[in-house]
């Protein structure tokens, strides 16, 4: 069935079925700059994240981490640069892009009074998932997060973590290619973080979804990992996290940072 028959027939299309062309990452960042007013939040911002993999965007607070996240979702329209989702230019074509997003944002966005399921149905029936497809995807990622038994349970009786875990699962609803979080484990418990980190890598593996995770913590972070260093709103670094550790001449990824600030706050010092 083509995406336009699955559409007449009340389904959203299928989008894990459709090859990538070889060479297009997940998530093009492009010379992107944005300011308020005077402050420039981004300066000439460009990285990739390929399809399949697990990027970590690494900055203190204020580093500019959630005024991308709002570009890259079109909360902001952007002002300089180019930003796209598996070739397709937010900018020119952002139904064709943000189709392929799902978003998991700092702040909480589920409805406290709904149930975990109403949560979910609402957010299927805004991307044009009919009910039957919307029960039977709802069953399927709520299972897949261990919620399946707090299907009927109001948002407010879950923990933090429950809850996390719920904007995950409503996130893939519409079955995205790349999901994007923005401090996702923020007033969660050690065991609860290690249990969202864990669960978002392994949708890496088992459903070959591209992530861009930003985050401020240096322990979320893998010698596996692809990693952004993004500091006072530009990148320092871009590459494998053991690449980056050994350019900065650093033991660990929290000393390679500290070099990293260092050197781009006194740019006329020696190398690091």
């Amino acid at each position: 069935m083509t995406a336009t028959d699955a559409s007449a027939a009340g389904h959203a299309p299928d989008v894990h079925s459709r090859p990538d062309p070889a060479g297009i990452s997940a998530l093009s960042i492009s010379c992107v700059s944005h300011s308020y007013g005077p402050r420039r939040a981004l300066i000439d911002v460009s990285f990739a994240v390929a399809p399949a993999s697990f990027t970590a965007l690494l900055g203190l607070n204020g580093a500019g981490k959630s005024t991308l996240f709002a570009l890259i979702t079109r909360l902001f329209g952007i002002q300089a640069g180019r930003i796209g989702i598996f070739g397709h230019d937010i900018s020119l074509a952002p139904g064709d892009a943000l189709r392929l997003l799902g978003v998991v944002f700092q702040s909480r966005t589920l409805d406290l009074d709904l149930s975990v399921t109403q949560n979910l149905l609402y957010h299927a029936a805004l991307h044009g998932i009919a009910k039957r497809e919307a029960r039977l995807r709802s069953d399927e990622v709520l299972t897949r997060i261990g919620l399946a038994d707090r299907a009927g349970s109001k948002v407010r009786e879950l923990s933090g973590g429950q809850m996390r875990r719920l904007e995950i699962a409503r996130a893939l609803l519409h079955r995205p290619r790349l999901l994007l979080l923005d401090e996702a484990t923020v007033g969660l418990d050690v065991k609860a973080r290690a249990d969202i980190l864990g669960h978002v890598r392994q949708l890496v593996i088992e459903q070959a979804i591209g992530v861009l995770w930003a985050t401020h913590l240096f322990d979320e972070i893998m010698p596996e990992d692809d990693l952004v260093v993004l500091h006072q709103g530009q990148v320092l670094a871009h590459g494998p996290v053991e690449n980056i550790i050994a350019d900065a001449r650093a033991r660990d990824i929290n000393s390679a940072f500290m070099r990293l600030t260092r050197a781009a706050a006194d740019p006329g010092s020696p190398a690091p």
